[in-house]
């Protein structure tokens, strides 16, 4: 296994054209001061979110901080060249991909916690173990709910949802829970 890693790491530091995201459009900061900025910025933003219980800093400040300080860096760089117009649709298309994910979530967050609000998970964990089942029944039971779940809803809503069942079922049981959430 190691030697695979040897191997394509190898590859890839020899022939950089393999791992660049756009080769020909814009100019490359693959070895530009700019690029070094940027992954300088990521790791920084990276520490300080591994440095969250020590900071008290919330993961998503140094991350978003960063990504905007980044993305105003490469505007720079692609407007010294008069490429503005590619910055223009990234941003647009990013901010789109962002926008449809945040509100795909407000709606399957809010879909749950008016779940929870009716005791819906409540009742199916009262009705789960008044049934008698161990946690291997359980197991499979959330799984297979979760496989006919998922064709109707979305992979994450059905995630989210089977979750929040597996957690008012086995909440005493952390090992239980953390199986059961990757099932």
């Amino acid at each position: 296994m190691r030697s695979i890693f040897l191997l394509v790491v190898t590859i890839a530091s020899f022939a950089p054209a393999l791992v660049w995201a756009n080769p020909g459009q814009g100019p490359s900061l693959a070895f530009h001061p700019i690029g070094y900025l940027a992954i300088g910025i990521f790791v920084m933003a990276y520490i300080l979110v591994m440095l969250e219980e020590k900071i008290h800093l919330a993961k998503s400040k140094p991350m978003l901080i960063a990504a905007g300080l980044i993305w105003i860096l490469v505007a720079l760089a692609y407007r010294a060249v008069g490429a503005d117009g590619e910055v223009e649709a990234a941003i647009r298309h990013n901010f789109l991909e962002y926008a449809e994910l945040f509100f795909f979530l407000l709606v399957a967050m809010t879909y749950i916690n008016a779940m929870l609000e009716r005791n819906v998970f409540d009742q199916l964990r009262i009705w789960l173990l008044g049934k008698g089942y161990g946690y291997r029944q359980l197991f499979w039971i959330t799984g297979i709910l979760a496989f006919f779940i998922s064709p109707v809803a979305d992979n994450l809503t059905t995630a989210l949802i089977m979750c929040a069942v597996v957690m008012a079922v086995g909440r005493e049981n952390g090992a239980f829970v953390s199986l059961s959430c990757i099932n």
